[in-house]
């Protein structure tokens, strides 16, 4: 039976979103809640003082009708250093794991065939309802986890123009490896910006020619058999898209290069061939077909690495090749 897929990206969710509390210095059990709305006191710490951290991860049907999340226990351990940054309660690893289970296994009849899937964010937001809390953390917690059947979410094959920034940072730079909102909202000025002025897609942040990653997603520059990308430092998200196209790339003979590279090599790569992409839970891995750097366009000449490592990297979400890393969990 084919299951249709929301024309918007994460617009529908699944009925109900299991929810625990932190309070009184321990989780409590979970509880099934509506997914439509969520009470919270006005006062709440994350709605003044920005404690709210999320992560993104999906489940897939496989070809047998099998269904299995990807690398779950990354996105918990994620999670974790980001609530113990933003000095929130760390979610309990195995509560978080069964809440993920158990939520698939309820949406399970939701989840698309290939090559869309179950989209899963789950969310954790200070719930102290006390503005006074300027420079205090919040001593309550809620985690919860929406889920959501997804396409791509950008288009296979449609254009994905990136606007080259030289000037702005994507985000205060001791916060770039913890996903919460506040990351995402002050990018926005200037993805807007770049939409308006030069029909981009995406913005690829590069303070001082320091080439970083986009709005919304980690970036790879493919030059010849050489995929180069930033470190791992605290400036931008250590995204685990990221991580496993670097496995991908490695076991298919790539050379990984993790190391800073500048606007000037990024530019002269391209012109001479290069190829680059985005990834990220919901992008997977989109090919960049066009960069605008210091106003003029610049088109990327080929996408063809970039779509076998995207085929290589779904194949083994959706079973059709072997999982060498143990990166799928079996739901049911």
């Amino acid at each position: 039976m084919s299951r249709p897929v929301p024309a918007v990206f994460g617009s529908v969710f699944h009925a109900q979103m299991p929810v625990t509390a932190y309070k009184n210095q321990a989780w409590q059990p979970v509880e099934w809640q509506p997914s439509q709305t969520l009470a919270l006191p006005p006062g709440a710490h994350a709605l003044h003082y920005g404690s709210e951290c999320f992560e993104g991860l999906k489940a897939f049907r496989q070809a047998g009708g099998k269904t299995v999340l990807f690398r779950p226990e990354a996105n918990i351990a994620r999670m974790r250093q980001s609530a113990q940054i933003l000095r929130l309660p760390q979610p309990d690893a195995a509560i978080f794991r069964d809440m993920l289970l158990q939520l698939v296994r309820r949406a399970a009849d939701e989840i698309p065939d290939a090559p869309a899937a179950l989209y899963l964010r789950p969310t954790l937001i200070g719930t102290d309802p006390v503005i006074g809390k300027a420079g205090a953390p919040s001593d309550t917690a809620l985690l919860y986890i929406l889920a959501s059947p997804v396409g791509d979410y950008f288009k296979a094959g449609s254009p994905v123009k990136i606007l080259v920034e030289t000037e702005h940072i994507r985000c205060a730079p001791h916060m770039g490896r913890v996903k919460c909102g506040g990351n995402y909202a002050s990018a926005m000025p200037w993805v807007l910006k770049a939409k308006a002025e030069h029909g981009a897609n995406q913005v690829l942040f590069c303070p001082n020619g320091d080439v970083q990653e986009t709005g919304a997603s980690n970036f790879i520059l493919i030059k010849d058999n050489e995929l180069i990308t930033k470190p791992l430092t605290d400036e931008f998200l250590h995204g685990i898209t990221r991580d496993s196209v670097l496995t991908v790339a490695r076991d298919a003979g790539y050379t990984i290069s993790e190391r800073n590279f500048t606007v000037a090599e990024l530019q002269e790569a391209v012109e001479n061939g290069a190829e680059a992409i985005l990834t990220g839970t919901a992008a997977v891995i989109s090919p960049v077909t066009s960069f605008v750097i210091g106003g003029r366009e610049i088109p990327v000449q080929n996408t063809e690495r970039g779509y076998a490592l995207r085929k290589a990297l779904t194949d083994i979400q959706y079973g059709h090749s072997e999982d060498k890393h143990g990166w799928l969990v079996e739901v049911c």
